[in-house]
């Protein structure tokens, strides 16, 4: 999102830099999670919540750091243990005194699953309705492309390429540690420490409170952008996710065709959702999952958010 907003938003709230806003009591508080190459409270970032602000006037909006510099908390995108992070983030959330009662929140591309990871191990204090954007909750089966003289960006996206399954990656590779390359699920199953224990892949560590905790939520809104070629597959943001097709697991076929064919295993196919290993089926079945589309490539929002952000975010579902 190219968004613009006056810099000094952040020395008017300085002494609770990064909470954004006021609250008031009959409006249900909110966190946002951004998106890789992003930071909690770059300009885009606070315009996004001054026009949730508009909507739903006197909203208290946390958006979530790793570290307070911006510079930092960007690098924290890209570099880190995703499981250590969310544990910092959900000991903030926890302090936060207007957050007690519970909150809605959004995640931004990758802020969505990991706010999911904050639903099923943490909650507390409970999120209300979730809505993610673009997120991959599937994983991805190839890391994103960069920006032109983005080199932060293409160091990292060269690092997890050459050793995405490599002890350092798991525990250093941020984009690695939801990395799900259905041709070789072996090694995905036993190298990763994160997207697998969120989506309860692994059956002797299954976590029953994490299904619990996710069929507690009131809405889960999943948003698919429609044009998406950033997140690979797109349809990870609905819990799809790329099969291979067992006669072309061959590197005969690779060499002539340069990939492998792939089809779209949905939702409701998966194994996660048919078995339920998170609670998504249970909160299916009684309406409270919600699937959305915005036209366009990855995180190209428009308007598309406002109804959505109007309709579940602030306590009117």
């Amino acid at each position: 999102m190219k968004l613009t907003w006056s810099l000094v938003f952040l020395n008017v709230f300085s002494c609770v830099l990064p909470t954004i806003g006021l609250s008031i009591k009959h409006v249900r508080p909110l966190v946002l999670w951004h998106g890789l190459g992003d930071s909690h409270s770059s300009p885009g970032m606070l315009e996004f919540a001054s026009r949730i602000e508009e909507l739903h006037p006197g909203i208290f909006i946390h958006s979530v750091y790793v570290d307070e510099d911006l510079d930092k908390d960007r690098n924290a995108g890209f570099y880190g243990n995703v499981n250590e992070q969310l544990e910092l983030v959900a000991s903030r959330i926890a302090a936060i005194p207007e957050l007690e009662s519970g909150f809605d929140a959004i995640g931004l591309s990758q802020g969505g699953q990991f706010l999911r990871a904050y639903v099923e191990r943490y909650n507390k204090p409970p999120v209300h309705n979730l809505i993610t954007f673009g997120s991959q909750h599937m994983g991805i089966s190839d890391i994103p492309l960069c920006r032109p003289y983005d080199f932060l960006c293409q160091v990292a996206r060269r690092a997890a390429k050459e050793a995405v399954h490599g002890k350092w990656a798991q525990a250093n590779l941020v984009q690695a540690q939801y990395f799900r390359d259905p041709t070789n699920l072996e090694a995905y199953l036993s190298a990763n420490h994160f997207l697998t224990s969120i989506n309860n892949e692994i059956p002797v560590s299954r976590n029953s409170t994490y299904a619990k905790n996710l069929a507690s939520l009131n809405n889960l809104v999943l948003v698919l952008f429609t044009e998406d070629k950033t997140a690979v597959p797109k349809e990870s943001a609905w819990f799809g996710s790329e099969e291979v097709p067992t006669e072309f697991h061959n590197e005969e076929h690779q060499a002539i065709f340069g990939s492998t064919s792939r089809t779209i295993i949905h939702m409701r196919s998966q194994p996660l959702y048919q078995e339920d290993w998170i609670g998504l089926r249970q909160l299916d079945e009684r309406g409270g999952v919600v699937l959305e589309t915005c036209v366009g490539e990855h995180m190209q929002m428009g308007d598309c958010w406002k109804r959505l952000v109007r309709d579940y975010v602030g306590g009117s579902r």
